[in-house]
């Protein structure tokens, strides 16, 4: 697994942009960044209620993902981890009962977040990709709305993945492989296992040749307009009409924000004829994403390189295509 973060074509680790500085986000939508710190000291650990055994909390999970990636690649060396949460669940102590809230101390109120994701990026690891630096990236996501908490202690759902940052636009480049949707495990040492399956099963380099390929399809501008509208009709297909597509699961106020960007983007938008290449919309679909919420945002992020790349195939093949015309 060494060659998962050695490359020949390797950037100097002064290039990194460190995940804690101010404006560095992978991800927007109702989320705000906080400090491991900050779950470790002030948040609460939310229980099963029907037999009060505590969750694995936010603060476990990154901790023993830093712990665990350390213990895999033993020579590598990793940022601090940039954590977003959001949905704040808010509370009080016992003794603020019956208190308004523009009273109460900061001792007397309980915090916890509802959904939180995080990445590291590992340093030395860069690699330019059609221009654009991007640096390996590791990250997780947990959401409590996705756990009975109403119920008994039971196994606890986890999402991790494994992919690049593009350094340009900060947008995650995630791959099927490289995304574990649902693991399940009753106690946080079992992440380990759940991370090197998820090594073992991550290509890099096809991950790498495939990012590179997008760049060498371009569309022009009423193709770009025809698969805008397709992708609008897209969610108000029937169910055996969608069935026969490739699969989309960005929103129509998304595909807005594509649009608008495939005009204005400073890094991704369409050329003085109105052209553009799958490279640029696949940053603009990844750009869009942003705004969805993080427990499904990586979801997301993995279905617009799993479309575009489909995409891709139908125009290398020269098959017939609902969302693109070969010739307009």
């Amino acid at each position: 697994m060494e060659k998962i973060i050695k490359s020949p074509q390797v950037i100097s680790e002064s290039d990194l942009v460190d995940p804690d500085l101010k404006g560095n986000t992978f991800i927007g939508g109702n989320s705000i960044e906080v400090s491991l710190d900050h779950l470790k000291n002030d948040c609460i650990i939310p229980v099963f209620s029907k037999d009060n055994e505590t969750t694995i909390s936010h603060y476990q999970f990154v901790n023993e993902m830093q712990k665990v990636i350390e213990t895999a690649f033993p020579s590598i060396k990793l940022t601090r981890p940039l954590i977003k949460v959001s949905h704040t669940i808010k509370g009080r102590i016992p003794s603020a009962i019956g208190k308004p809230a523009k009273d109460l101390e900061e001792h007397e109120k309980t915090i916890y977040y509802e959904r939180c994701a995080f990445i590291f990026q590992v340093l030395g690891s860069s690699i330019n990709v059609n221009g654009n630096q991007l640096n390996l990236t590791i990250g997780g996501v947990r959401a409590y709305n996705q756990e009975n908490l109403y119920s008994t202690k039971s196994l606890e759902k986890f999402k991790i993945f494994i992919g690049y940052q593009n350094m340009v636009c900060l947008n995650l480049c995630v791959s099927s492989d490289g995304f574990t949707n649902e693991i399940k495990i009753g106690s946080i040492v079992d992440l380990n296992d759940q991370f090197m399956r998820l090594l073992e099963n991550y290509n890099r380099e096809k991950h790498l040749g495939m990012l590179e390929r997008m760049s060498k399809f371009k569309i022009n501008e009423k193709q770009f307009a025809h698969l805008l509208g397709k992708l609008r009709i897209y969610n108000y297909l029937d169910k055996a009409k969608k069935a026969k597509l490739p699969e989309v699961l960005l929103t129509d106020s998304q595909i807005n924000n594509v649009a608008k960007a495939y005009l204005d983007d400073p890094a991704f938008s369409c050329d003085a004829d109105g052209n553009i290449n799958f490279w640029e919309i696949y940053n603009l679909l990844t750009q869009a994403n942003k705004t969805s919420y993080i427990d499904n945002n990586i979801e997301r992020n993995v279905n617009a390189y799993e479309f575009m790349n489909t995409l891709g195939d139908s125009l290398l093949n020269e098959e017939p295509s609902w969302f693109i015309p070969h010739f307009i």
